[in-house]
Protein backbone atom coordinates (compact mmCIF):
# COMPACT_ATOMS: atom_id res chain seq x y z
CA UNK A 1 0.00 0.00 0.00
CA UNK A 2 1.00 3.46 -0.65
CA UNK A 3 0.81 6.05 1.88
CA UNK A 4 3.11 8.97 3.18
CA UNK A 5 5.42 7.27 4.49
CA UNK A 6 6.16 5.57 1.54
CA UNK A 7 10.11 5.14 0.29
CA UNK A 8 10.21 5.16 -3.61
CA UNK A 9 13.02 4.44 -5.80
CA UNK A 10 13.63 5.95 -8.96
CA UNK A 11 14.73 3.96 -11.82
CA UNK A 12 16.36 5.76 -14.94
CA UNK A 13 17.10 4.59 -18.11
CA UNK A 14 18.73 6.85 -21.11
CA UNK A 15 18.72 7.15 -24.68
CA UNK A 16 20.80 9.83 -26.38
CA UNK A 17 21.29 10.58 -30.12
CA UNK A 18 24.77 11.43 -30.80
CA UNK A 19 24.70 13.13 -34.19
CA UNK A 20 27.70 11.96 -36.31
CA UNK A 21 30.76 13.88 -37.38
CA UNK A 22 30.13 13.17 -41.40
CA UNK A 23 30.63 15.74 -44.18
CA UNK A 24 27.89 14.10 -45.98
CA UNK A 25 24.75 12.62 -44.31
CA UNK A 26 23.64 8.95 -43.38
CA UNK A 27 21.81 7.87 -47.00
CA UNK A 28 22.17 11.06 -49.30
CA UNK A 29 25.36 13.28 -50.94
CA UNK A 30 23.23 15.86 -48.80
CA UNK A 31 26.24 17.99 -46.82
CA UNK A 32 25.73 16.43 -43.13
CA UNK A 33 27.71 19.70 -41.45
CA UNK A 34 29.40 22.81 -42.53
CA UNK A 35 33.04 23.41 -43.08
CA UNK A 36 33.50 24.93 -39.64
CA UNK A 37 31.79 21.62 -38.20
CA UNK A 38 28.41 23.99 -37.32
CA UNK A 39 25.15 22.29 -37.92
CA UNK A 40 23.43 22.19 -41.48
CA UNK A 41 20.52 23.31 -39.48
CA UNK A 42 21.61 26.77 -39.38
CA UNK A 43 22.23 27.87 -42.91
CA UNK A 44 19.67 28.64 -45.39
CA UNK A 45 17.00 26.03 -45.24
CA UNK A 46 16.05 23.41 -47.21
CA UNK A 47 19.87 24.43 -48.90
CA UNK A 48 21.01 21.25 -48.09
CA UNK A 49 18.57 18.23 -49.57
CA UNK A 50 18.49 16.08 -52.47
CA UNK A 51 15.63 14.30 -53.21
CA UNK A 52 16.00 11.06 -50.88
CA UNK A 53 16.52 13.71 -47.68
CA UNK A 54 13.18 14.96 -49.00
CA UNK A 55 11.20 11.84 -49.48
CA UNK A 56 10.95 12.09 -53.73
CA UNK A 57 9.07 9.06 -55.11
CA UNK A 58 11.28 7.06 -56.57
CA UNK A 59 14.45 8.10 -54.78
CA UNK A 60 16.85 5.43 -53.14
CA UNK A 61 18.87 5.71 -50.12
CA UNK A 62 22.79 4.52 -50.45
CA UNK A 63 24.51 4.17 -47.07
CA UNK A 64 27.53 6.56 -46.22
CA UNK A 65 30.32 4.12 -45.24
CA UNK A 66 31.84 6.48 -43.15
CA UNK A 67 28.87 6.45 -40.36
CA UNK A 68 28.84 2.76 -39.84
CA UNK A 69 32.45 2.85 -39.09
CA UNK A 70 32.00 5.64 -36.26
CA UNK A 71 29.45 3.47 -34.89
CA UNK A 72 31.71 0.68 -34.69
CA UNK A 73 33.98 2.74 -33.08
CA UNK A 74 31.25 3.85 -30.35
CA UNK A 75 30.18 0.21 -29.95
CA UNK A 76 34.24 -1.08 -29.84
CA UNK A 77 34.74 2.04 -26.82
CA UNK A 78 31.89 0.89 -24.66
CA UNK A 79 32.33 -2.67 -24.88
CA UNK A 80 29.64 -3.73 -27.28
CA UNK A 81 29.04 -6.59 -29.19
CA UNK A 82 29.34 -5.48 -33.05
CA UNK A 83 27.31 -7.40 -34.85
CA UNK A 84 28.65 -8.79 -37.81
CA UNK A 85 25.36 -8.92 -39.81
CA UNK A 86 22.58 -5.71 -38.74
CA UNK A 87 19.26 -4.49 -40.94
CA UNK A 88 17.56 -1.36 -41.55
CA UNK A 89 14.38 -0.71 -40.64
CA UNK A 90 11.72 1.69 -41.98
CA UNK A 91 9.83 3.26 -38.42
CA UNK A 92 6.64 4.65 -39.61
CA UNK A 93 5.30 7.74 -37.89
CA UNK A 94 4.04 11.24 -39.52
CA UNK A 95 4.75 14.57 -38.50
CA UNK A 96 5.58 17.45 -40.88
CA UNK A 97 8.94 17.10 -40.33
CA UNK A 98 9.20 13.65 -41.97
CA UNK A 99 8.48 13.75 -45.36
CA UNK A 100 8.57 10.17 -46.09
CA UNK A 101 6.15 9.54 -43.55
CA UNK A 102 8.99 7.17 -41.53
CA UNK A 103 12.13 7.36 -40.28
CA UNK A 104 15.27 5.05 -41.33
CA UNK A 105 16.50 2.81 -38.36
CA UNK A 106 17.31 -0.16 -36.74
CA UNK A 107 14.95 -2.63 -35.20
CA UNK A 108 15.54 -6.06 -34.54
CA UNK A 109 19.47 -6.64 -35.10
CA UNK A 110 21.24 -3.17 -34.48
CA UNK A 111 25.26 -2.95 -35.33
CA UNK A 112 26.23 -2.86 -31.55
CA UNK A 113 24.56 -4.76 -28.28
CA UNK A 114 25.34 -5.41 -25.14
CA UNK A 115 27.96 -3.08 -23.75
CA UNK A 116 28.50 -0.50 -20.87
CA UNK A 117 30.15 2.06 -18.95
CA UNK A 118 31.48 2.30 -15.60
CA UNK A 119 30.74 6.07 -14.45
CA UNK A 120 32.42 7.90 -10.87
CA UNK A 121 29.91 9.96 -8.86
CA UNK A 122 30.12 12.06 -5.92
CA UNK A 123 31.37 14.92 -3.64
CA UNK A 124 35.16 13.32 -5.94
CA UNK A 125 34.31 11.02 -7.45
CA UNK A 126 34.38 8.15 -4.99
CA UNK A 127 31.57 6.04 -6.25
CA UNK A 128 31.52 3.94 -8.94
CA UNK A 129 28.86 1.86 -10.56
CA UNK A 130 28.32 -0.28 -13.74
CA UNK A 131 25.74 0.92 -16.19
CA UNK A 132 24.40 -1.17 -19.17
CA UNK A 133 24.11 -0.56 -22.58
CA UNK A 134 21.54 -2.21 -24.61
CA UNK A 135 21.97 -1.35 -28.01
CA UNK A 136 23.70 0.86 -30.29
CA UNK A 137 21.83 1.64 -33.67
CA UNK A 138 22.23 4.04 -36.53
CA UNK A 139 19.32 5.71 -37.66
CA UNK A 140 18.76 9.18 -39.13
CA UNK A 141 17.38 12.38 -38.11
CA UNK A 142 14.46 13.78 -38.85
CA UNK A 143 13.78 17.37 -40.35
CA UNK A 144 12.66 20.65 -37.88
CA UNK A 145 9.22 22.40 -38.01
CA UNK A 146 9.67 26.03 -37.41
CA UNK A 147 6.48 27.64 -35.82
CA UNK A 148 5.58 31.33 -36.02
CA UNK A 149 2.16 33.16 -35.79
CA UNK A 150 -0.69 30.82 -37.12
CA UNK A 151 1.25 29.13 -39.58
CA UNK A 152 4.65 26.80 -39.43
CA UNK A 153 7.23 26.19 -42.01
CA UNK A 154 9.53 22.93 -42.19
CA UNK A 155 13.17 22.37 -42.89
CA UNK A 156 14.89 19.57 -43.93
CA UNK A 157 18.85 20.64 -43.75
CA UNK A 158 19.11 18.01 -40.63
CA UNK A 159 16.51 15.44 -42.46
CA UNK A 160 18.93 12.53 -43.06
CA UNK A 161 21.84 13.42 -40.98
CA UNK A 162 23.33 10.81 -39.52
CA UNK A 163 23.22 9.26 -35.86
CA UNK A 164 23.57 6.68 -33.44
CA UNK A 165 21.44 6.01 -30.58
CA UNK A 166 22.88 4.78 -27.22
CA UNK A 167 20.16 3.12 -25.32
CA UNK A 168 20.91 2.15 -21.99
CA UNK A 169 19.47 -0.59 -19.35
CA UNK A 170 17.14 1.13 -16.61
CA UNK A 171 20.75 0.89 -13.89
CA UNK A 172 20.60 4.22 -12.78
CA UNK A 173 18.74 5.31 -9.37
CA UNK A 174 19.54 8.98 -9.17
CA UNK A 175 19.62 12.31 -11.36
CA UNK A 176 23.77 12.41 -10.30
CA UNK A 177 24.31 8.72 -11.98
CA UNK A 178 22.32 9.83 -14.63
CA UNK A 179 24.61 12.83 -15.27
CA UNK A 180 27.74 10.89 -14.76
CA UNK A 181 26.46 8.56 -17.39
CA UNK A 182 26.19 11.43 -20.10
CA UNK A 183 29.26 12.81 -19.23
CA UNK A 184 31.21 9.53 -19.49
CA UNK A 185 29.47 9.00 -22.75
CA UNK A 186 30.00 12.24 -24.43
CA UNK A 187 33.93 11.95 -23.36
CA UNK A 188 33.95 8.97 -25.27
CA UNK A 189 32.36 9.95 -28.61
CA UNK A 190 34.26 13.22 -28.46
CA UNK A 191 37.45 11.58 -27.64
CA UNK A 192 36.67 9.16 -30.47
CA UNK A 193 36.25 11.98 -32.92
CA UNK A 194 32.91 10.82 -34.24
CA UNK A 195 30.43 13.43 -32.36
CA UNK A 196 31.54 17.15 -32.39
CA UNK A 197 29.82 17.27 -29.47
CA UNK A 198 27.87 20.96 -29.57
CA UNK A 199 25.34 20.52 -27.24
CA UNK A 200 23.72 23.57 -27.94
CA UNK A 201 23.41 22.53 -31.71
CA UNK A 202 21.77 19.25 -30.67
CA UNK A 203 25.09 17.00 -31.20
CA UNK A 204 24.37 14.95 -28.24
CA UNK A 205 20.73 15.20 -26.80
CA UNK A 206 19.28 12.85 -24.37
CA UNK A 207 15.61 11.34 -24.16
CA UNK A 208 15.23 10.16 -20.60
CA UNK A 209 12.92 7.31 -19.49
CA UNK A 210 12.24 7.80 -15.53
CA UNK A 211 9.70 6.07 -13.31
CA UNK A 212 9.75 5.38 -9.45
CA UNK A 213 8.66 2.30 -7.53
CA UNK A 214 8.16 1.22 -3.65
CA UNK A 215 11.83 0.39 -2.25
CA UNK A 216 12.55 -2.66 -2.60
CA UNK A 217 10.03 -3.73 -4.82
CA UNK A 218 10.69 -6.09 -7.94
CA UNK A 219 8.59 -4.55 -10.44
CA UNK A 220 9.29 -1.22 -12.46
CA UNK A 221 6.86 1.12 -12.18
CA UNK A 222 5.38 3.05 -15.25
CA UNK A 223 7.32 4.99 -17.41
CA UNK A 224 7.60 8.77 -18.72
CA UNK A 225 9.83 9.79 -21.59
CA UNK A 226 10.83 13.21 -21.08
CA UNK A 227 11.94 14.45 -24.97
CA UNK A 228 15.06 15.92 -26.29
CA UNK A 229 16.96 17.42 -23.55
CA UNK A 230 20.65 18.73 -24.49
CA UNK A 231 22.24 19.75 -21.20
CA UNK A 232 23.51 17.89 -18.64
CA UNK A 233 22.36 19.85 -15.74
CA UNK A 234 18.91 19.80 -17.35
CA UNK A 235 18.57 16.51 -17.77
CA UNK A 236 19.73 15.71 -14.06
CA UNK A 237 16.89 18.48 -13.07
CA UNK A 238 14.03 17.43 -15.21
CA UNK A 239 14.40 13.73 -13.95
CA UNK A 240 14.21 15.39 -10.21
CA UNK A 241 11.04 17.17 -11.14
CA UNK A 242 9.31 14.23 -12.61
CA UNK A 243 10.27 11.75 -10.19
CA UNK A 244 8.94 14.07 -7.54
CA UNK A 245 5.87 14.97 -9.78
CA UNK A 246 4.92 11.21 -10.02
CA UNK A 247 6.15 10.39 -6.27
CA UNK A 248 3.52 13.45 -5.48
CA UNK A 249 0.45 11.94 -8.12
CA UNK A 250 0.77 8.72 -6.40
CA UNK A 251 0.44 9.60 -3.17
CA UNK A 252 -2.74 11.22 -4.57
CA UNK A 253 -4.45 7.89 -5.45
CA UNK A 254 -3.60 9.06 -9.35
CA UNK A 255 -1.75 6.73 -11.71
CA UNK A 256 1.14 7.68 -13.68
CA UNK A 257 0.34 7.58 -17.40
CA UNK A 258 2.79 6.26 -19.76
CA UNK A 259 3.65 9.01 -21.70
CA UNK A 260 5.86 11.28 -23.34
CA UNK A 261 6.96 14.66 -21.25
CA UNK A 262 8.84 17.65 -22.39
CA UNK A 263 11.06 19.73 -20.28
CA UNK A 264 10.79 23.61 -19.34
CA UNK A 265 13.85 24.91 -18.09
CA UNK A 266 12.88 28.34 -17.37
CA UNK A 267 9.20 26.46 -15.30
CA UNK A 268 12.03 23.73 -14.42
CA UNK A 269 8.61 20.99 -14.73
CA UNK A 270 7.59 18.73 -17.90
CA UNK A 271 4.79 18.97 -19.23
CA UNK A 272 2.56 16.47 -21.47
CA UNK A 273 3.86 16.61 -25.23
CA UNK A 274 2.27 12.62 -26.23
CA UNK A 275 1.08 9.46 -25.25
CA UNK A 276 3.89 7.30 -25.48
CA UNK A 277 4.20 4.97 -28.38
CA UNK A 278 5.29 1.25 -28.55
CA UNK A 279 6.79 -0.40 -30.99
CA UNK A 280 4.04 -2.30 -32.85
CA UNK A 281 2.60 1.99 -33.34
CA UNK A 282 5.38 2.20 -35.15
CA UNK A 283 4.54 -1.03 -37.72
CA UNK A 284 8.53 -1.95 -37.89
CA UNK A 285 9.71 -3.40 -41.27
CA UNK A 286 12.60 -4.42 -43.25
CA UNK A 287 13.83 -1.56 -45.28
CA UNK A 288 13.26 -3.12 -48.58
CA UNK A 289 15.90 -0.56 -50.65
CA UNK A 290 18.74 -1.25 -47.82
CA UNK A 291 20.35 -4.98 -47.98
CA UNK A 292 21.76 -6.36 -44.71
CA UNK A 293 24.89 -4.53 -43.12
CA UNK A 294 27.56 -7.19 -43.31
CA UNK A 295 30.57 -6.15 -41.36
CA UNK A 296 34.02 -7.92 -42.05
CA UNK A 297 35.62 -8.86 -38.84
CA UNK A 298 38.89 -7.60 -40.54
CA UNK A 299 37.47 -4.05 -40.08
CA UNK A 300 36.26 -4.49 -36.77
CA UNK A 301 39.97 -5.42 -35.83
CA UNK A 302 41.28 -2.76 -37.69
CA UNK A 303 39.20 -0.36 -35.96
CA UNK A 304 40.36 -1.79 -32.83
CA UNK A 305 43.85 -1.06 -33.39
CA UNK A 306 42.81 2.68 -34.91
CA UNK A 307 41.02 3.51 -31.73
CA UNK A 308 42.80 6.82 -29.55
CA UNK A 309 43.65 6.76 -26.02
CA UNK A 310 40.02 7.05 -24.25
CA UNK A 311 39.15 9.24 -21.00
CA UNK A 312 39.61 5.97 -18.69
CA UNK A 313 42.94 5.37 -20.15
CA UNK A 314 43.83 9.22 -20.46
CA UNK A 315 42.86 9.72 -16.94
CA UNK A 316 45.22 6.81 -15.68
CA UNK A 317 47.75 8.18 -17.37
CA UNK A 318 47.58 11.96 -16.06
CA UNK A 319 47.39 10.29 -12.39
CA UNK A 320 50.43 8.12 -13.00
CA UNK A 321 52.76 10.81 -15.15
CA UNK A 322 51.32 13.87 -13.32
CA UNK A 323 50.29 12.83 -9.20
CA UNK A 324 46.83 14.42 -9.81
CA UNK A 325 44.37 12.78 -8.02
CA UNK A 326 41.78 10.14 -9.69
CA UNK A 327 39.13 12.83 -9.12
CA UNK A 328 41.25 15.74 -10.89
CA UNK A 329 42.31 13.73 -13.59
CA UNK A 330 38.69 12.62 -14.51
CA UNK A 331 37.67 16.51 -14.73
CA UNK A 332 40.66 16.78 -16.92
CA UNK A 333 39.48 14.09 -19.69
CA UNK A 334 35.75 14.92 -19.22
CA UNK A 335 35.76 15.97 -23.07
CA UNK A 336 38.62 16.24 -25.60
CA UNK A 337 39.04 20.09 -25.57
CA UNK A 338 39.46 20.48 -21.83
CA UNK A 339 42.07 17.22 -22.11
CA UNK A 340 44.29 18.65 -24.90
CA UNK A 341 44.12 22.12 -22.97
CA UNK A 342 45.18 21.31 -19.73
CA UNK A 343 48.30 18.43 -21.68
CA UNK A 344 49.26 22.15 -23.53
CA UNK A 345 49.44 24.25 -20.71
CA UNK A 346 51.26 21.03 -19.06
CA UNK A 347 53.85 21.07 -21.79
CA UNK A 348 54.08 25.13 -21.66
CA UNK A 349 54.85 24.78 -17.92
CA UNK A 350 56.31 22.11 -16.88
CA UNK A 351 55.21 18.83 -14.98
CA UNK A 352 55.12 20.57 -12.06
CA UNK A 353 52.99 23.00 -12.76
CA UNK A 354 50.32 19.89 -13.59
CA UNK A 355 48.44 19.97 -10.28
CA UNK A 356 47.97 23.74 -10.01
CA UNK A 357 46.41 23.63 -13.77
CA UNK A 358 44.18 21.07 -12.75
CA UNK A 359 43.48 22.96 -9.78
CA UNK A 360 42.51 25.78 -11.96
CA UNK A 361 40.99 24.00 -14.67
CA UNK A 362 38.56 22.17 -11.46
CA UNK A 363 37.35 25.31 -10.31
CA UNK A 364 34.81 25.67 -12.96
CA UNK A 365 36.76 27.51 -15.01
CA UNK A 366 35.10 27.90 -18.50
CA UNK A 367 37.75 27.13 -21.70
CA UNK A 368 34.82 26.65 -24.62
CA UNK A 369 34.37 29.76 -26.26
CA UNK A 370 36.60 31.78 -24.42
CA UNK A 371 39.74 33.45 -25.01
CA UNK A 372 41.35 31.38 -22.79
CA UNK A 373 45.00 30.04 -23.99
CA UNK A 374 46.89 27.57 -22.66
CA UNK A 375 49.86 29.80 -22.01
CA UNK A 376 47.74 31.72 -19.58
CA UNK A 377 47.07 28.66 -17.80
CA UNK A 378 50.76 27.58 -17.55
CA UNK A 379 51.87 31.50 -17.05
CA UNK A 380 49.56 31.52 -13.94
CA UNK A 381 51.11 28.25 -12.31
CA UNK A 382 54.19 29.41 -12.44
CA UNK A 383 53.69 32.90 -10.52
CA UNK A 384 51.86 30.31 -7.96
CA UNK A 385 54.38 28.11 -7.36
CA UNK A 386 57.59 30.89 -6.84
CA UNK A 387 54.80 32.52 -4.23
CA UNK A 388 54.79 35.27 -6.69
CA UNK A 389 50.76 35.10 -6.48
CA UNK A 390 48.02 33.33 -4.36
CA UNK A 391 45.67 31.19 -5.68
CA UNK A 392 43.24 33.48 -4.99
CA UNK A 393 44.97 36.13 -6.86
CA UNK A 394 44.73 33.74 -9.47
CA UNK A 395 41.64 33.50 -9.72
CA UNK A 396 40.87 36.69 -9.83
CA UNK A 397 43.72 37.27 -12.94
CA UNK A 398 41.38 34.82 -14.81
CA UNK A 399 38.23 37.07 -14.16
CA UNK A 400 39.76 39.95 -15.63
CA UNK A 401 41.43 37.77 -19.07
CA UNK A 402 38.11 36.32 -19.38
CA UNK A 403 36.39 39.75 -19.66
CA UNK A 404 39.19 41.74 -21.24
CA UNK A 405 41.53 39.39 -22.10
CA UNK A 406 45.61 40.53 -21.50
CA UNK A 407 49.16 39.03 -20.34
CA UNK A 408 49.34 37.38 -17.28
CA UNK A 409 51.90 39.49 -16.03
CA UNK A 410 51.22 43.09 -16.58
CA UNK A 411 47.71 42.05 -15.13
CA UNK A 412 49.30 40.61 -11.85
CA UNK A 413 51.68 44.19 -11.97
CA UNK A 414 48.82 46.34 -12.82
CA UNK A 415 46.68 44.74 -10.43
CA UNK A 416 48.91 44.70 -7.61
CA UNK A 417 48.19 41.02 -6.81
CA UNK A 418 51.80 40.40 -5.85
CA UNK A 419 52.31 38.54 -2.73
CA UNK A 420 53.75 40.31 0.16
CA UNK A 421 56.70 37.79 1.01
CA UNK A 422 59.09 40.38 2.33
CA UNK A 423 59.58 39.88 6.71
CA UNK A 424 60.39 43.39 7.52
CA UNK A 425 56.79 44.57 5.75
CA UNK A 426 55.01 41.50 7.54
CA UNK A 427 56.51 41.88 11.12
CA UNK A 428 55.00 45.88 11.74
CA UNK A 429 51.69 44.44 10.62
CA UNK A 430 51.18 41.61 12.78
CA UNK A 431 53.16 43.65 15.78
CA UNK A 432 50.43 45.96 15.21
CA UNK A 433 47.20 43.43 15.08
CA UNK A 434 48.69 41.68 18.88
CA UNK A 435 48.81 44.93 19.99
CA UNK A 436 45.28 45.79 19.23
CA UNK A 437 43.97 42.89 20.30
CA UNK A 438 45.39 42.08 23.99
CA UNK A 439 42.24 39.82 25.06
CA UNK A 440 42.32 37.59 22.18
CA UNK A 441 46.25 37.61 23.08
CA UNK A 442 45.70 36.34 26.24
CA UNK A 443 43.39 34.00 25.83
CA UNK A 444 45.61 32.09 23.02
CA UNK A 445 48.56 32.22 25.52
CA UNK A 446 46.39 30.31 27.92
CA UNK A 447 45.47 27.43 25.82
CA UNK A 448 42.90 29.15 23.23
CA UNK A 449 44.60 27.63 20.07
CA UNK A 450 41.49 28.39 17.84
CA UNK A 451 42.83 31.67 17.64
CA UNK A 452 45.54 31.61 15.59
CA UNK A 453 42.81 31.66 12.51
CA UNK A 454 41.38 34.61 14.02
CA UNK A 455 45.25 36.58 13.64
CA UNK A 456 46.01 35.11 10.67
CA UNK A 457 43.17 36.29 9.41
CA UNK A 458 43.27 40.31 10.69
CA UNK A 459 46.60 40.19 9.38
CA UNK A 460 46.03 38.77 6.13
CA UNK A 461 42.62 41.11 5.71
CA UNK A 462 45.45 44.16 6.88
CA UNK A 463 47.28 43.31 3.89
CA UNK A 464 44.27 43.24 1.57
CA UNK A 465 44.83 39.26 0.84
CA UNK A 466 48.29 39.77 -0.06
CA UNK A 467 50.51 38.24 2.37
CA UNK A 468 52.29 34.79 1.78
CA UNK A 469 49.65 32.50 3.42
CA UNK A 470 52.19 30.20 4.16
CA UNK A 471 54.87 32.54 5.91
CA UNK A 472 52.27 34.78 7.52
CA UNK A 473 50.85 32.04 9.56
CA UNK A 474 54.39 30.73 10.51
CA UNK A 475 55.72 34.62 11.42
CA UNK A 476 52.61 34.71 13.15
CA UNK A 477 52.74 31.63 15.43
CA UNK A 478 55.96 32.89 16.05
CA UNK A 479 55.03 36.06 17.46
CA UNK A 480 52.05 34.55 19.18
CA UNK A 481 54.66 32.87 20.89
CA UNK A 482 56.58 35.86 22.24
Amino acid sequence: MIDASTEFETVIGLEVHVQLATDSKIFSTARARLETGKSVADEIPNANTTPVCSGHPGSLPALNEKAVLYAIKAGLATGCTINRASFFARKHYFYPDSPKGYQISQYELPICERGELQIEYGNDGELTKRVGITRIHMEEDAGKSVHFSGYSLVNLNRAGVPLIEVVSEPDMRSPEEAGAYLRKLYGIVTALGICDGNLQEGNFRCDANVSIRPKGSPQFGTRTEIKNVNSFRFVEKAIEFEASRQRMSLLAGEKIIQETRLYDSDKNQTFSMRSKEEAQDYRYFPDPDLPPLIIEEGVIEALKKSLPELPDQKRDRLMQTFGLTRFQAGLMVATSSLSKFFEESVKLGGDDTAKTIANLLSAGTEIEGSIFTPAHFSDLAKLIGDKTISVSAAKQVLSILSAKGGVVAKIVEREGLKQVSDLSALEPIIDQILASNPKQLEEYRSGKDKLLGFFVGQAMKATQGKANPALLQELVMKKLKG
